[in-house]
């Protein structure tokens, strides 16, 4: 398992990103080393933070992999970037990964938090009809992951695997609890030191408050 590429991108206006009109979506392979921060990669930016800004969605990966299935259906090529990613991954089932599963990546260490949830954004970057539901029904979304230790990584590294939860549950089970399985929402909430996002998504899919805080 290593990284393809170490994708970022600074904002920039643009009218069909959404309400916010504005837009880091468009993410460029770095060269040379990156340093990892608490909060990102440097040279990223994320123009919507009231969505994207949070800790636990500091660095993005998806699979070269799933770029090669979307590129089957969806008839076109697809750079590593396209989709927004900070990493670009070979070898790694990344929307396999479990929430609180640890990776080093170069001299940095993250934790896989959260799946990526499609957006207006997402779909008028790609300009593909339906893409919302298409990326949502193919279950394919990448991981999000929080910084628990700087450092710095490159195009080329190995991905080392240090920790990995005995009873876990994947990014693509976290993507379905999030668009409403009940059962599966219940065992993200049991996941130590989930992400404090999932508390407030468990509200809608629950249909309740759940009274749990993370661990």
């Amino acid at each position: 398992m290593r990284i393809l590429s170490v994708n970022v991108g600074r904002a920039v206006d643009a009218e069909w990103a959404g309400d916010l009109r504005r837009t880091a979506i468009d993410k460029r392979r770095a060269e040379g080393r990156v340093a990892v921060h608490d909060n990102g990669l440097d040279g990223d930016e994320r123009a919507d933070v009231a969505n994207h800004g949070h800790p636990d969605q500091a660095v993005y990966a998806y699979a070269r992999e799933d770029y090669d299935w979307w590129e089957l259906h969806m008839g076109r090529d697809l750079r590593d970037g396209q989709f927004g990613e900070n990493l670009t991954t070979s070898g790694a089932d990344v929307s396999g990964a479990l929430l609180g599963e640890r990776w080093r990546v170069g001299t940095a260490v993250l934790e896989v938090t959260y799946p990526r949830i499609p957006c207006v954004v997402f779909r008028n970057w790609l300009d593909e009809r339906g893409w919302v539901k298409r990326f949502t029904e193919a279950g394919r979304p990448g991981a999000y992951f929080r910084v628990v230790e700087r450092g710095e990584l490159g195009a080329g590294d190995g991905i080392e695997v240090l920790d990995r939860p005995s009873d876990g549950v994947t990014i693509a089970e976290a993507f379905r609890a999030y668009h409403g399985d009940a059962d599966l929402m219940r065992r993200v909430l049991a996941v130590p030191g989930r992400s404090g996002k999932w508390d407030r998504v468990a509200e809608r899919v629950l249909g309740s408050r759940t009274g749990v805080t993370t661990s």
